[in-house]
C-alpha cells in the first residue's frame, strides 16, 4: 500500500528533468516574444512618423515657453486678454478634435472594414473612453483646477503647485494627440493638428507663470516652471505615435480616445476657467475665431 502510495506522489511530482526542460522551455519562448515585441518598438521608434511626431510634441512645448514669456516683461497682463486667449485656444482645441482627430478616427475605421456605423459605434467608444480616463484621473490624482488656483483672495503655494501639476498632466493627451496624428497617413493634417496644439499652448503658460506670480514667486521661476510644464507633450506625442506604429489597427480608436480626452479638457477646464471673471463675450468671440483658425489651418493643409 505504501509503495502504491510513493509511486503516486511521484507521478504527480513528475520527472525533475522534464519539469526543468519545461521551464527552461517557456523562459526561452517568453525571451523570445520580448525579444520580438523590442523589435517591434525598435522599429516603430525608426519610423519617420515617430521623429515627426517628436518633433510636434517639442514644438507645442516650445509654445507653452512661448506664452510664459510676457511675464518677464510685462508687469500686468489684464484679465480679459488672458480670458480671450483661453478662449482662443478651446476653440482650436475644439475644431482640431473635430478635423484632426473624430473625422480621420472614422475615415482610419472604414479603410480596416468598418461600415458606417461600425466605424461611428468605434469613433463613440473611443470618444467615451478618452473623456472617462480623463475623468478619471482629474478624480484620483490630487490636483488643483484653474479657478481654485487662480481664484480671488489670495494663493496659497501648495494649492498653486497643484494646479501646475494639473496642467502638465493635461497635456499628456493634448501631447498623445499629437503623435497620434502623426501615425496617420495625411501628414499635412498631423501638422494642422500639432500647429492648433502649438497654438492652444501659447495661452496655457501664460496662465501658469502668471497664477505662480500671483502666488509670490520670482517670475524667472515662474517662466521655467511654466516652460517645464509643456514637456510631458513630447514624451506623450512620442509614445502615442510608436504605439500606433507597433499597432496599426489601434489608430481609429486612439484617434477617437485622444479626442475625447482633449474634449473633456475643454470643456472641464478651460471654457469655465475663460468665462471666470465675467469676460464671456470676449471669451466667446475668442472661442469662435480659434474654431475658425484651425478649421482653415486643417482644410488648408489638408
Amino acid at each position: 500500500m505504501s509503495t502504491m502510495i510513493l509511486k503516486t506522489i511521484g507521478a504527480r511530482q513528475g520527472n525533475p528533468a522534464r519539469r526543468t526542460a519545461g521551464i527552461l522551455i517557456a523562459i526561452a519562448g517568453a525571451l523570445i516574444l520580448a525579444a520580438q515585441g523590442i523589435g517591434a518598438g525598435l522599429d516603430a521608434l525608426t519610423r519617420p512618423a515617430v521623429g515627426a511626431a517628436l518633433e510636434g510634441g517639442l514644438i507645442a512645448a516650445l509654445a507653452t515657453a512661448a506664452g510664459a514669456f510676457p511675464v518677464l516683461l510685462a508687469r500686468n497682463i489684464s484679465g480679459r486678454s488672458v480670458d480671450t486667449l483661453l478662449g482662443f485656444g478651446a476653440g482650436v482645441m475644439l475644431a482640431a478634435t473635430a478635423f484632426s482627430l473624430v473625422l480621420p478616427a472614422i475615415d482610419a475605421a472604414g479603410a480596416l472594414g468598418f461600415g458606417r456605423f461600425g466605424a461611428s459605434g468605434i469613433v463613440t467608444s473611443g470618444l467615451a473612453l478618452g473623456a472617462l480616463a480623463l475623468l478619471a484621473t482629474d478624480r484620483l490624482l490630487p490636483h488643483e483646477h484653474v479657478e481654485g488656483a487662480a481664484g480671488d483672495g489670495g494663493t496659497s503655494s501648495a494649492r498653486v503647485w497643484l494646479f501646475v501639476a494639473a496642467i502638465a498632466l493635461h497635456n499628456v493627451p493634448e501631447g498623445l494627440a499629437i503623435g497620434v496624428g502623426f501615425g496617420q497617413e495625411s501628414l499635412s493634417r498631423a501638422t494642422a493638428l500639432a500647429s492648433g496644439i502649438a497654438l492652444q499652448d501659447i495661452p496655457e503658460g501664460l496662465v501658469v507663470a502668471a497664477a505662480i506670480v500671483a502666488a509670490g514667486y520670482g517670475r524667472g521661476l515662474a517662466f521655467a516652471v511654466a516652460a517645464a510644464s509643456g514637456l510631458a507633450e513630447p514624451v506623450a506625442a512620442l509614445a502615442g505615435a510608436a504605439l500606433v506604429g507597433v499597432f496599426g489597427t489601434l489608430l481609429p480608436w486612439a484617434l477617437a480616445f485622444a479626442g475625447g480626452a482633449m474634449l473633456f479638457v475643454v470643456a472641464h477646464e478651460i471654457i469655465p476657467e475663460s468665462q471666470r471673471r465675467g469676460h464671456r463675450t470676449a471669451a466667446s468671440l475668442g472661442l469662435v475665431a480659434g474654431f475658425c483658425l484651425m478649421m482653415l489651418l486643417d482644410t488648408a493643409l489638408g
